[in-house]
């Protein structure tokens, strides 16, 4: 049965080979000060900044640049560009590269206007914003996180050693984003497959919870053997085309929040994958997929009904033996998936030893969406299996 919701996406997507040419009408309904976000220079090598900055002047923007934006983006960081953003009295925040330069932009946006810590408000105590917002806009470089069509903000707070996600409302989601899966087309391998199981984590998330079978559990299943498919496709071949588009296009859909309306969510494999984050800065994707299978063998007792499911509707486990047996072939099939496609799949080899698991389940928030909610001793155990 679905529960009761309300659904509301404002993002304005462009899509394909073209889809910059959106990118000259969106800001015009903007002021003039654009603060132009990006990360480590890549978009100027593969000639996505001069496309546009040359939009950017046709539209007679004065623009300014807050670069260096990094794959964990820091609290230090933030507040540095709340800073660059003050100064050039942003109108506008375009954000050109990965999820997380648009995780970035979000944050800066609710922030620019504060009076107070962002991280307290936002990161610690988890409240809306009151204040007026920057607006965002996104030209994505990579994909993964589904940024640029939701509300999900992610910062690392170093000295704190925490790296926390906040969902906010429709109000700061992007008002537009620009995908060309050909601008993913130079992402080295080790950070594409990151990405690809960053999507297949979202989704994962939204479906290995709650008992009940609707519409979304449908849809789905679907993504995931679409993102499966084209894996394979793109880790062969990282210029073909069909299957890049329809990598990107699975990551936004699993994370635009449509696939959780009417159920449950278990984030708990985001929180022990972050948390390893934390403490390691080690890429986002690889970490959830370092804690993956000893977290889904942890709670599949708990949550039998819908592994069984999974194996079967997902991975093409054939019916037949125990419920139990036909669950575990299904995780079987998964784990060879991401070992087939290049995933690291311990925590040792992203940085954490035995003496850092205590640090790690320390920073490891406990979500009560799954089957199973974990003690912390239980999260020490799982984390001394990812070992």
């Amino acid at each position: 049965m679905l529960g009761n919701f309300t659904y509301c996406n404002p993002t304005k997507i462009y899509f394909g080979k073209d889809a910059l040419d959106g990118l000259k009408g969106e800001l015009e309904k903007y002021g003039k000060n654009v603060l132009l976000v990006y990360g480590g220079g890549s978009i100027k090598k593969n000639g996505v900044y001069d496309k546009v900055i040359s939009i950017l002047e046709d539209c007679g923007k004065k623009v300014f640049e807050d670069a260096g934006v990094m794959p964990n983006p820091t609290y230090e960081k933030l507040l540095e560009g709340v800073d660059r953003a003050r100064k050039a009295k942003a109108d506008f925040i375009l954000a050109v590269g990965g999820g997380s330069v648009c995780d970035y932009a979000k944050a800066l946006s609710v922030s620019v206007h504060l009076k107070g810590d962002p991280w307290d408000i936002y990161f610690d105590k988890f409240k809306e914003p009151s204040c007026k917002i920057v607006p965002v806009g996104c030209v994505l470089t990579m994909v993964g996180t589904g940024s640029e069509m939701n509300g999900g903000s992610v910062i690392t707070n170093r000295y704190k050693k925490l790296k926390i996600g906040h969902v906010f409302g429709e109000e700061v989601f992007p008002k537009f984003s620009v995908l060309n899966p050909e601008y993913t087309f130079t992402l080295p391998k080790y950070q594409m497959v990151a990405g690809i199981y960053d999507i297949m984590c979202h989704i994962l998330e939204q479906y290995l919870s709650g008992e009940d079978d609707n519409t979304s559990d449908y849809i789905a299943e679907g993504l995931m053997r679409s993102l499966i498919k084209s894996s394979y496709a793109a880790v062969k071949n990282p210029t073909d085309y069909e299957a890049r588009s329809n990598i990107m296009w699975t990551a936004t859909w699993a994370l635009n929040t449509l696939i959780a309306k009417g159920k449950t969510t278990d984030w708990e494999v985001h929180m022990l994958g972050q948390a390893v984050g934390a403490i390691t800065d080690a890429t986002h994707g690889m970490t959830l997929a370092a804690v993956t299978m000893p977290y889904y063998y942890h709670i599949l007792p708990y949550g039998l009904h819908r592994f069984k499911r999974f194996a079967v509707n997902v991975w093409g486990v054939a019916e037949g033996k125990s419920d139990e047996e036909t669950a575990v072939a299904g995780l079987k099939a998964m784990e060879k998936w991401m070992k087939d496609i290049g995933l690291v799949m311990n925590i040792t080899e992203l940085g954490v030893t035995p003496e850092t698991v205590e640090d790690v389940a320390d920073a490891t928030r406990v979500q009560e969406g799954g089957y199973k909610v974990l003690t912390r001793e239980e999260i020490v155990e799982i984390l001394k299996k990812s070992l």
